[in-house]
């Protein structure tokens, strides 16, 4: 099949869990044999055009209209990939199926699949209704308003859970046999490195200390501010753990704002963005990460730490409780329960055998059921059965 894919971000760009998951469907899809041509957003300096790893990558730039309007800019966007769209299409000929991500380019996708008559499906990440807890501005409308549209003209409609299987279908009223439920993948190798663990350690603990990691965007919605408040109680029982508490966001600041206040510093370190190497060697070195997000609709983290070998702490909500099975291959406390975070982080440093069994059936269940090759050949029938 000839495949254009339409994602605003696509790596180096990359603002949350979107740019990855684009990444790797599509070098898998093109391991199949599918040709794949992905439209995305330019980056820096990066080329406007290039082949990475037998996938086409098209870079676009906005419209050079001065505009402080989020939604004026997505549409200037959208204008930008209807043209590239149209330009890949006259060149190389007729695609066999439109793949778009999101609401951000849901106009690009309707006015390319009208004008030369192509299926067009797409995947459905997150849902403005669930990350805010409700519409409750004219912004949020908008955009929920635009999600509603993208699934209505979708042949198929992708989500990553049941979970949001269940609120795409409540909130968009989509019939449920136009539903796909396709998990995301890691791969699973990419955690199996060879490095000096006791020495990386030293970056961020001594060695003595365990380590309680969190790797995310410091967003109100991923509840790192509650992982922050147990700090006090966690070290009052366990002097010797150190937090780490690796990403950027919005609310960073405030987030090293209390660590002060609480006279933590020490015990709380902060360093920032990390590299997919450092990431991937964090999980390889920590005691536990805790995901404590009060909304999720996949939770890729989770996967991500399991396969480096590092129990997982998680609250019960969304595609996590879909993910971790309590005390089986993970921890799962109830969602925004400062008490039940405390518990089962507790019980994650005191029962040693436990996490010893838990930390050998995650990288089992990685293996088996989060394979980045079953996710390609998962949405490869999905393609197939629409343009049957």
């Amino acid at each position: 099949m000839k495949i254009l894919m339409l994602s605003w971000e696509y790596p180096p760009k990359t603002e949350g869990e979107l740019s990855n998951h684009v990444y790797n469907l599509s070098h898998k899809l093109s391991k199949l044999g599918h040709e794949i041509h992905i439209i995305t957003c330019e980056e820096g300096t990066e080329p406007i055009e290039e082949e990475d790893n037998g996938v086409f990558i098209h870079r676009v730039s906005t419209y050079k209209i001065d505009t402080k309007d989020f939604t004026n800019w997505v549409m200037q966007l959208n204008f930008a990939m209807i043209e590239e769209g149209i330009r890949i299409i006259r060149n190389l000929g007729k695609f066999d199926i439109i793949h778009a991500h999101d609401w951000l380019v849901a106009f690009s996708a309707k006015t390319l699949k009208w004008s030369f008559n192509i299926p067009m499906i797409c995947t459905i990440h997150s849902t403005e209704h669930g990350k805010n807890n409700g519409i409750r501005t004219d912004m949020q409308r908008y955009i929920s308003s635009t999600e509603w549209l993208l699934t209505y003209e979708a042949s198929r409609v992708i989500v990553c859970s049941n979970y949001m299987k269940s609120e795409v279908q409540t909130l968009f009223k989509i019939p449920s046999d136009k539903i796909c439920v396709i998990p995301n993948g890691v791969n699973a190798e990419d955690f199996k490195l060879n490095f000096d663990k006791k020495e990386f350690r030293k970056k961020y603990a001594k060695e003595d200390e365990k380590i309680i990691c969190f790797i995310g965007k410091h967003v109100f919605g991923k509840g790192v501010y509650l992982l922050v408040e147990t700090a006090p109680e966690i070290i009052h029982k366990f002097n010797n753990i150190k937090f780490v508490i690796a990403g950027v966001g919005p609310i960073r600041d405030e987030l090293q704002e209390r660590v002060i206040q609480m006279g933590l510093s020490e015990k709380v370190l902060f360093p920032g963005y990390l590299t997919k190497d450092e990431r991937n060697k964090l999980y390889n070195v920590s005691n536990i990460t805790v995901i404590p997000s009060l909304y999720e609709p996949f939770g890729i983290v989770a996967l991500e730490a399991m396969a480096g070998g590092c129990p997982v702490v998680a609250s019960d909500t969304g595609g996590l409780s879909e993910i971790v099975q309590h005390e089986e291959n993970g921890f799962k406390f109830i969602n925004g329960s400062r008490e039940s975070l405390v518990y089962n982080i507790c019980e994650a440093l005191e029962n040693h055998d436990l996490c010893n069994k838990i930390r050998k059936k995650s990288m089992e269940d990685v293996k088996k059921k989060y394979s980045w090759n079953d996710v390609g050949k998962i949405t490869e029938k999905a393609y197939f059965s629409i343009i049957d």
